[in-house]
């Protein structure tokens, strides 16, 4: 699903949609569009933050600007008086926002949400930069022949998939054994159960490496983000899930690796800053200046690697039971995670907790067939209902 052919490289202005563009990624990607006389902003989308999207659309000058949520819509609409800027506001608007016609589109809202989003891009068939991990892990198929029919082409922005894309550059994908995806370790990569069991929503949130959302960081402390990471990988580069290893690397240095037949491992290598890739997909087949931090390998001073401990994290152990499961389970994973993550937050249950719902809500629903977005889409609903009642049952 993944180019393996650069296209010729684009001379006009080009332009951009950001989809979730008051989020991390979002915002970091409108960090790169300084050269105005490059890139033309077509829509911008957010979810709540009707004062940050009105900034944005103004600064950028974007020709429309939507909100998910309805109730901020007058909000929107009086903050853009006067601006010449189109604003609209619901869930159809986000769709018809990102089915308008841009050369370039960031799909960057979080989690289930987006995935009805980044479809309606993909159909556009124009470039899509994926940073919603969880659009591909819930509907896997229902992507894969969206582009396929479309002729769209996808990139990967997540930092490790970014990193297998750049190493398989020389396009010698037949030759790929494995490919190795990196994990920081979250800020529990030392602590003991007891420790992890006691852990509160700050402490989770703290991240060691990483700026992002609250919930992509809950997903790295539990692993579970690299358990959506490896399902993900398994799609864009067309990988059986053998072929996936994981390592935690605490100096997040190395994004990611590509082992040849040959012995060979190309590795993908830069400071821990999401601009590097979201650059990478933006200017490719080209590349662009960031200022991004550069990396000094000598100040570092060492790379380390040590196999992620599964009785700590069993999120990752969770994500690969449901990509060999297949059909809907990376579904059901996903949404019952989504729904125990909300709970962690709010207090209701524990850290160790997020897991065991996950767990508890595979084993009821299983592995049906899901192969439609509207299937996709009620097993998710399904899946979010059976979390919401095992998470209070354990907060009981």
């Amino acid at each position: 699903m993944i180019p393996e052919k650069a296209p010729v490289p684009a001379t006009a202005r080009r332009t951009i949609s950001v989809l979730g563009s008051t989020g991390s990624v979002g915002t970091q990607t409108l960090s790169l569009l300084a050269d105005r006389s490059a890139f033309a902003v077509r829509a911008l989308v957010a979810g709540r933050n009707a004062a940050l999207l009105a900034e944005q659309a103004r600064a950028y000058g974007a020709e429309i600007a939507v909100i998910f949520d309805p109730t901020q819509y007058a909000a929107l609409r009086e903050a853009l008086a006067g601006s010449g800027i189109a604003c609209a506001a619901g869930p159809q608007a986000v769709l018809d926002a990102a089915a308008l016609p841009a050369d370039w589109t960031m799909a960057a809202i979080t989690g289930g949400a987006g995935l009805g989003a980044t479809l309606a891009a993909i159909e556009r068939g124009r470039s899509v930069a994926l940073a919603n991990k969880e659009a591909l892990v819930c509907a896997g198929a229902v992507m894969r022949r969206a582009v396929e029919a479309s002729g769209a082409t996808l990139l990967p922005v997540d930092s490790e998939h970014n990193a297998i894309f750049q190493a398989l550059a020389d396009g010698n994908r037949r030759s790929v054994e494995r490919i190795v995806l990196t994990a920081s370790g979250g800020p529990f990569r030392d602590a003991s159960l007891e420790e992890m069991a006691r852990a509160t929503p700050e402490a989770a949130l703290r991240h060691p490496v990483w700026s992002m959302g609250a919930k992509i960081s809950i997903d790295s402390a539990t692993m579970m983000n690299k358990g959506l990471e490896v399902i993900e990988a398994a799609g864009l580069f067309a990988l059986a899930p053998a072929q996936i290893e994981v390592l935690v690397h605490p100096q997040s240095v190395v994004h990611g690796m590509v082992c040849f037949t040959d012995g060979s491992v190309m590795a993908q290598l830069g400071a821990p800053d999401m601009r590097v890739p979201i650059a990478h997909a933006l200017a490719w087949p080209a590349r662009m200046a960031t200022p991004a931090p550069r990396l000094d390998l000598a100040a570092i001073g060492q790379l380390t690697f040590t196999a992620p401990d599964l009785r700590r994290f069993p999120a990752l152990r969770l994500a690969r039971d449901a990509l060999h499961a297949g059909h809907g389970a990376p579904t059901i994973l996903n949404a019952a995670n989504e729904v125990a993550v909300a709970a962690f937050l709010a207090r209701r249950i524990g850290f160790l907790d997020i897991a065991a719902t996950v767990e508890q809500v595979l084993e009821r629903l299983g592995a049906p067939v899901a192969d439609s977005l509207e299937a996709v889409m009620a097993l998710d609903a399904e899946a979010r209902v059976a979390a919401e009642a095992a998470s209070i049952r354990r907060a009981a």
